[in-house]
């Protein structure tokens, strides 16, 4: 295994661009479900099937191509990774139907399961072992960016200038991406060898199992609401097009505050006592959502106190894993970015049977109950060493 002491400038900088176009390719859907829906002519619960099926191929090959690609230079493939998302989203925009949308998309996140996972692993080769805690959550800043800027942005092209659009831009963003990740990231670099055994010790490791468990609790609970946000957010309270776009823009910008405010106190609190603050905050936030239901300033404020721990939940999971297991660290941060899809997955499946029913309400009860089993999980894996030891 290769290591750097220290990384190129702005190497960092690169793989965070990276995640921002991964966050954006697979969460732009959520932005555009009216728009798309109307001009594709499908319901609003066909159209979210593009994230719940989106979702089933990122959970499978994340693990898969952390094992196929594990013997590849790095620099190489996530700039390929890259590569490939900017053509994905090229094409979306120009696709005929539904059935060639989610044919492009679904081919697109198959390749691109691999960059969330393997940003997170260089990141820890690049920099020395005490900054390895802030680095990952930098790097895990592109998703919360994508949440800050790319989805509000894409929604709002979505709803004036069409889903055509936004899908253009995303696509755009991904060959700047591409060339910034060709030009800054170091050659040469490796991670360990993934193979058979590494993923039979993962399952032996009863704190990585934990972990897996917590990050698929988590998300379960999230997309039930977020996958349908935008039209709930109409439905329940007549909310326009602009209003949804200023949601998530206000969930985004939490959610960037929120993973800077991570990546600072991380390496004193230790990632335990970090991760358990924010998945708190995730559950307040839904508990807010689901008790001002109908009433948009309520329903906009729960979101901002939700969105200050949604990208820094996930981006201490990664940390935790790293440090239970270093060693094994590419291999582990694809199996949770593996099942944090499969959470997407089984969250916007339940969230779009209820919209179906029409059981809006009932969202916010179904996503509180994942998430509070998520905190009892996180208090259940508490370090039994200093936790300055595993931060």
């Amino acid at each position: 295994m290769t290591d750097h002491s220290k990384s190129p400038r702005f190497a960092p900088t690169a793989l965070m661009l990276g995640n921002l176009v991964t966050g954006c390719s697979v969460l732009a859907p959520a932005g555009v479900l009216p728009e798309l829906a109307a001009e594709l002519d499908v319901s609003i619960r066909t159209t979210g099937l593009l994230i719940t099926f989106g979702a089933v191929i990122l959970c499978i090959c994340s693990p898969l191509t952390a094992w196929l690609t594990s013997r590849i230079d790095r620099r190489r493939l996530l700039a390929v990774t890259l590569a490939v998302f900017a053509l994905g989203n090229l094409a979306s925009s120009v696709a005929p139907g539904y059935a060639s949308l989610l044919v492009i998309r679904l081919g697109m996140l198959a390749v691109g399961a691999l960059y969330t996972p393997q940003a997170a692993g260089t990141a820890a080769l690049i920099v020395p072992a005490e900054r390895r805690g802030s680095s990952i959550a930098y790097v895990f800043l592109g998703w919360s960016l994508a949440a800050a800027v790319g989805l509000p942005l894409i929604t709002f092209v979505g709803s004036h200038l069409g889903w055509r659009m936004a899908y253009l831009l995303v696509g755009l963003v991904g060959v700047v991406s591409c060339l910034l990740a060709v030009w800054r990231l170091p050659n040469g670099l490796r991670g360990a060898p993934v193979e058979l055994k590494t993923w039979v010790e993962l399952g032996r490791n009863r704190t990585v199992v934990v972990l897996l468990l917590i990050t698929t609790l988590q998300m379960s609970g999230q997309f039930v609401v977020f996958t349908f946000m935008g039209p709930l957010l109409q439905t329940l309270t007549g909310a326009d097009a602009n209003q949804v776009g200023l949601v998530f823009a206000l969930y985004g910008v939490a959610g960037f505050v929120g993973v800077i405010i991570a990546s600072r106190i991380v390496d004193s609190w230790g990632a335990f006592r970090t991760s358990l603050l924010f998945t708190s905050l995730i559950l307040t936030g839904i508990v807010g959502w689901t008790v001002g239901a109908g009433t948009y300033p309520m329903m906009a404020t729960a979101v901002v106190v939700w969105g200050l721990g949604f990208a820094s939940a996930n981006s201490m999971q990664q940390v935790r894993l790293v440090s239970a297991a270093p060693p094994l660290a590419s291999a582990s941060v694809s199996l949770n970015t593996s099942v944090l899809y499969i959470g997407q997955a089984i969250g916007s499946a339940i969230g779009g049977a209820l919209f179906a029913q029409n059981l809006f309400g009932s969202t916010g009860y179904v996503a509180t109950a994942f998430v509070a089993m998520a905190v009892l999980a996180i208090l259940s894996s508490r370090p039994r060493v200093p936790v300055a030891a595993l931060a």
